[in-house]
Parts: C-alpha cells; sequence; structure tokens
C-alpha cells in the first residue's frame, strides 16, 4: 500500500479524530491518584529526591516507575493543579498522534480494498464513542501515553524489534502490561520468521524495560513490585466482573469477538497474535483483582489494538458476524457513552475546587491524615500521612483493602499527626477513627468543605479536624 494515497490520509485523519474528539470531550475527567506522580515530580525537580513528602523517607508511591521523573520539567513551579492540566494535555497529544498512526495502520491492512477501507472506517468510528479511552488520555494519569505506545507497538508489527521495543515500554507505565508485550514480540518475531536467536532477543527486548523497573525498586524499595500491589490486594472475584465490564465499555472487544476458533484461524498472524494478547491480559486483569478505579482504565491500553483484529477478521468473517458485531458495538457505545460519561466529565473543575477551598484551612497544618492523598498533597506542603498505604509501605502491610487499612488513632499520635481530613460518607478507616473515644479527646472538626458542580449531580464534602 502507498500510504500516501486518498484513503490512507483519511484513515490517519480519521484515526486522530476518533482519538482527540473523545478525549476532548472527557477533558474535564481525573480521578485523585493523578495527582500523587506530580508530587513525587516536584519533589524530584526541586532536589528533594524521589519522595511524597519533602522530607521524610523515599517510598514507591508511584506504580508507573518512570512516569513521574517524566512530569517532573511540568512539575518543576510546585503549582500541581497546573501541573496537572499540563499532564492530562502530554496524554491527549500522544493519543492523538498514536490514533493517527493507527489509522495508517488500518489504511495498510485495507490495501484498499473497498470492503476492508469500509471496516476500517467503522473500527475507527467505533473506538470514537468508547469514551473511557478518552477519558483516560485526558485523566493526566501514565495511561494516555501507555495507550499510545500500546497502540504503536501493535501498528509496527511487521517491525518485530520496534513493535517489542514499544510494547516493552508501555509495560514500564501500566506493569499489567507486560504479558500482553512479550506475546506482542513473540508473534511479531514468529510473523517475521526471525531466527531463534533474534527471535529470543526480540522477546528480551519487550521484557526488558519491565524487567528493568523491577530491578531498580529492588534496590531502591526492597521489593520488585509495585507498592500498590501490597496496598491494594487483589480479590479474583472482583477481578472477573471488573475484566468483563471492561471488556465491554471499551467497545473493541465487541467488534474483534468473531467465531474465533474459524475466523482467527484464517486470518493474519497479526490478527491471531493480538487477540491472543489481549485475552491473555484480560486473565492478567482477573488475577490482579481489577480495578478500584472507574472507566476500565486497565482494558484501555489494548483496546485501540483490536481494531486491527477486526479489520484482519473481517475479511473471512461472514458479513451477518460482522454487521451484527458492528450494531451491538455501536449500542453499546451509544448507551454507556449517555449514562456514564457525563459524570466524569467535571471532576477536573471539582478537584480545582476542592484544592482551592482546602488550602487556607491547611496552611497551619505540620502532619496531615488522609485517605484521599492526592488532592491533600495539592493543598498543603505539609507532610501527608497515606490511610490507604498506596504511598507508605508500613500502612500498605497493615490488613484490610483500599479503604480498609487497619490504621488506628495512636499510629497517627505516634507520627505527630495535628490534622485528619474524612470525607463525609466515610470510608471504612475513616470511620474506626471517628468512633475512637481518643480521636474525641483530641481531635475536634475545624472546618467543612463542600465541593462539586451541581449540573453533575456530585455535590461532596470533606470534613477537617485538628488537634485540640
Amino acid at each position: 500500500m502507498v500510504v500516501g494515497a486518498w484513503y490512507g490520509r483519511a484513515l490517519a485523519l480519521a484515526g486522530a479524530l476518533s482519538a482527540l474528539v473523545p478525549a476532548l470531550a472527557m477533558w474535564g475527567f481525573t480521578v485523585d491518584d493523578a495527582l500523587i506522580p506530580l508530587r513525587y515530580a516536584h519533589h524530584l525537580a526541586s532536589g528533594a529526591g524521589y519522595r511524597f513528602d519533602a522530607v521524610g523517607p523515599s517510598t514507591d508511591g508511584v506504580t508507573p516507575l518512570p512516569w513521574a521523573p517524566l512530569l517532573a520539567p511540568i512539575a518543576a513551579g510546585g503549582d500541581l493543579v497546573a501541573a496537572l492540566e499540563r499532564a492530562k494535555a502530554l496524554g491527549v497529544v500522544a493519543w492523538a498522534l498514536a490514533g493517527a498512526l493507527l489509522g495508517l495502520g488500518l489504511a495498510k491492512r485495507a490495501s484498499g480494498g473497498r470492503r476492508e477501507t469500509l471496516h476500517a472506517a467503522v473500527a475507527l468510528l467505533v473506538l470514537g464513542l468508547a469514551f473511557p479511552i478518552g477519558a483516560w488520555a485526558a485523566s493526566g494519569m501514565e495511561t494516555g501515553l501507555a495507550t499510545a505506545l500500546a497502540t504503536c507497538a501493535a501498528v509496527s508489527f511487521e517491525r518485530p524489534r520496534r513493535a517489542a521495543l514499544l510494547a516493552g515500554l508501555a509495560a514500564t507505565l501500566r506493569p499489567e502490561l507486560v504479558v500482553w508485550a512479550v506475546i506482542v514480540a513473540g508473534g511479531a518475531a514468529a510473523a517475521g520468521s526471525l531466527a531463534r536467536g533474534h527471535a529470543a532477543r526480540t522477546v528480551a527486548l519487550a521484557l526488558a524495560p519491565f524487567a528493568l523497573c523491577a530491578v531498580v525498586r529492588l534496590v531502591a524499595f526492597g521489593r520488585p513490585a509495585p507498592l500498590a500491589l501490597l496496598a491494594k490486594p487483589s480479590d479474583a472475584q472482583h477481578g472477573v466482573v471488573y475484566a468483563g465490564a471492561a471488556a465491554v465499555v471499551v467497545l473493541t472487544p465487541i467488534l474483534a469477538c468473531a467465531p474465533l476458533a474459524l475466523a482467527l484461524a484464517r486470518a493474519s498472524s497479526l490478527a491471531r497474535t493480538l487477540a491472543l494478547a489481549a485475552l491473555a491480559h484480560v486473565a492478567v486483569i482477573v488475577a490482579v483483582g481489577g480495578d478500584w478505579m472507574p472507566y476500565a482504565r486497565l482494558m484501555v491500553p489494548v483496546a485501540p489494538s483490536l481494531a486491527l483484529v477486526f479489520v484482519d477478521v473481517g475479511r473471512v468473517a461472514r458479513t451477518w458476524s460482522t454487521l451484527a458485531r458492528v450494531l451491538l458495538a455501536l449500542a453499546v457505545g451509544v448507551l454507556i457513552g449517555v449514562r456514564a460519561a457525563p459524570a466524569g466529565r467535571h471532576v477536573h473543575e471539582a478537584r480545582k475546587d476542592l484544592i482551592a477551598q482546602a488550602r487556607p484551612l491547611l496552611a497551619g497544618a505540620k502532619v496531615v491524615a488522609a485517605l484521599d492523598v492526592g488532592w491533600v498533597g495539592a493543598s498543603t506542603g505539609a507532610s501527608v500521612v497515606d490511610l490507604a498505604g498506596l504511598t507508605d509501605p508500613s500502612i500498605a502491610a497493615l490488613p484490610g483493602g483500599h479503604t480498609s487499612k487497619a490504621v488506628d488513632l495512636a499510629m497517627l499520635l505516634d507520627r505527630d499527626v495535628d490534622t485528619i481530613v474524612v470525607y463525609g460518607e466515610p470510608r471504612l478507616v475513616e470511620q474506626r477513627l471517628l468512633r475512637s473515644a481518643l480521636f474525641a479527646e483530641r481531635f475536634e472538626r475545624q472546618a467543612t468543605i463542600a465541593f462539586g458542580a451541581p449540573r453533575a449531580g456530585s455535590a461532596q464534602r470533606y470534613e477537617i479536624y485538628r488537634r485540640r
């Protein structure tokens, strides 16, 4: 295929738009955890080192190890709200560029055929309806860049070493992608008929970035796995539910799930490899217990690559099967978009409002304890005790899940906590603290912060308690 052909340019533009439009529509989406690596990044840029608190131990509080160093230049000024907007822009730009490359890749698979070009256009339309992909690109988290790298790896399938390296880099940002990366590299090497030694080196190239992160963690923090695995223990039952729902809401798995035994057996090596890699990724998601964040975050990075599977399988699948999957994906995309997307579009503004209100109230604090440490860390330069354990190994090791760690008030007093931030509808760890007689004796409520745009139906509040 000549990439300069009209359909190549048209699909490249369509690919960029299918990435950019939903990302801009969901620009207002973010999560509290997006602010955690930015605080690490600011301390890196200021010379304080890789740490959540300016004074205190260096802790492994960012699951994608390279993410905080990448953010350091944009977080140097210390205004984490402004830095978050720059991180959001980075994710959107990266994903839009990858979307254009995906469009070119689909044009290559279509090879100018009328039916295949139509399938490619439909795949990009469905991808544009998959608002979770755009939401996570605009979230300020690493997911947008990971999705871009994974998509570029899939598009580079005919160049095995490039595909392996890009897939491996994606796995440094989302560690659960490592199995997907290895399968993609192995499939690309096999399709390229590389000699056994070259194929092994290609797979090693996909694994090397992930392994390097594990070694750095082992040396620096004493464990090869991210601290989040300890702070949020896995639950396979939740993982099954999460993976099933995620495979639906990102839409492209619906497109790709043709009668696999027949269609994939007759499809290309690329289609078989990417389908197998996606299935393995679903199994990994189940094994890690899914995720507590909304909008299918763990499934998003591999979703765009399944558009390539759809186009390749469309060559051999029956027309009625292809049409049924397209109609189902479009219907699900419209339904979920109408019902679920609006709730996420005002989170960023609500978070900015919350931080602005909290700054003067936390100005005199020296040590703050909170469960949602992202916005708290953006509101104050004080040390922060993380009740979820995401940035604190000693709390991460305690019994309990993400919001139910067995933290008692005596532990907080031993750390000289003088301020405690509690959500208006307390989670389990917060309930335990509030019920303590010692809490009533030592702390009193100083203020209540109401936030959230009424138009989004998300009016919420936090309560700030100060030590007597």
